[in-house]
């Protein structure tokens, strides 16, 4: 297994690296990207590069008038991910954006995206840590309250609430698991704090709530770091196993 990178520099800036090397890689063809998760934010700094974006998520309202505002995607496909058209094979790059960690059969849904990964294409992801503070905070959060705290908490502006469902593959451990049976290869793994809450007018006593909760967990949930962000590459090896 090759060693896993990390770092504490800037994911944004990591991303737009391994873009940059996915182009020279490829002898400067058009690279064509997906990006899963495209209602809520998803964007990716792809320089001056010559790319054709396709945008995938669910089909709800905050989502919709989102991804509907955007203005780099070529095609975009709201509903049902596990039925979302993707080819197989058809994407240099795939950014799952924040999608895991709010909805159901995740492991079936990136099943389907990593099929349509070429063989040396990369999947770069951002997920809620299902083991943080913050993650589990959102997990407990009951349905009828999540509209109100949301409006108290969030930033404005910020695209939600969104569902919090966190299944077993949005951790660290569950990831690995994952890419270990389907022959991929993790090459950096990093954490972050980004939680939306935390970065809204009340922080500080969001922070304080993931610190609290995380101290009578007795060490189980992590009470700082509330972001997995890892760089996943899909092998060239035809011996690797394919989806």
């Amino acid at each position: 297994m090759p060693e896993v990178r990390w770092s504490p520099v800037d994911q944004d800036d990591v991303f737009s690296q391994r873009i940059r090397e996915q182009w020279t890689d490829q002898l400067g063809r058009r690279l064509d990207i997906l990006i899963a998760g495209c209602g809520r934010g998803g964007t990716l700094d792809v320089g001056r590069y010559d790319v054709r974006i396709t945008g995938v998520d669910e089909d709800l309202p905050p989502l919709r008038e989102h991804a509907a505002a955007r203005d780099d995607l070529a095609m975009c496909h709201l509903g049902d991910l596990r039925l979302a058209p993707i080819a197989p094979r058809s994407f240099d790059v795939i950014y799952v954006s924040f999608l895991l960690e709010r909805v159901r059969n995740a492991e079936l849904v990136l099943d389907r995206l990593v099929a349509g990964l070429r063989p040396g294409g990369l999947l770069l992801l951002k997920m809620r840590d299902g083991r943080s503070a913050y993650g589990f905070c959102d997990r407990v959060t009951p349905r009828w309250l999540r509209r109100p705290l949301w409006k108290a908490l969030a930033p404005a502006g910020s695209v939600g609430p969104l569902p919090g469902v966190y299944e077993p593959i949005t951790t660290r451990e569950g990831f690995q698991a994952y890419c270990l049976m389907r022959g991929l290869m993790i090459s950096e793994d990093y954490s972050a704090v980004s939680g939306p809450a935390r970065r809204g007018p009340r922080g500080e006593l969001v922070s304080l709530v993931c610190r609290t909760v995380a101290a009578l967990s007795r060490g189980r949930l992590n009470g700082v770091e509330d972001e997995i962000t890892l760089v996943v590459r899909r092998p060239q090896n035809h011996f690797a196993r394919l989806i």
